[in-house]
């Protein structure tokens, strides 16, 4: 059985920076597509920030608009994970976020919440202005 289990999240001042890290376990295989959706009531999850870790160690990250510049995914190199690193934090970016994973992910569908097969508990992120 596959879990995610989240850490980090909370709350911080505009400008501030926050990180978010996912390890995932029970995930047969070396490869995998895992990231960060986030999302707030009454609207749609929103696809921030993924990385597609191959089977030969290397990987391809892949940004929304909305976040590139200001975020960065990495992989755990210890453990089949991720973190995520958020900088330059909006008011806008106050949300619920999420970890998600699925085998892999190419460019067309790396953003897309339809098709990630697992998920994770979810924690709050909150940003003042």
């Amino acid at each position: 059985q596959v879990q995610l289990m989240e850490s980090g999240g909370g709350s911080v001042q505009a400008g501030g920076s926050l990180r978010l890290s996912c390890v995932a376990s029970g995930h047969r295989g070396r490869g995998y597509c895992m990231g960060y959706f986030r999302q707030v009531p009454g609207k749609e999850r929103e696809g921030i920030a993924t990385i597609d870790y191959s089977s030969y160690s290397t990987y391809t990250t892949y940004y929304s608009d909305s976040v590139k510049g200001r975020f960065t995914i990495s992989p755990d190199n210890a453990k089949k994970g991720v973190h995520l690193q958020m900088n330059s934090l909006e008011p806008e970016d106050t949300a619920m976020y999420y970890c998600a994973l699925k085998d892999v992910c190419y460019h067309s569908d790396s953003l897309i919440s339809r098709g990630f097969d697992h998920w994770g508990q979810g924690t709050q992120v909150a940003v003042s202005s």
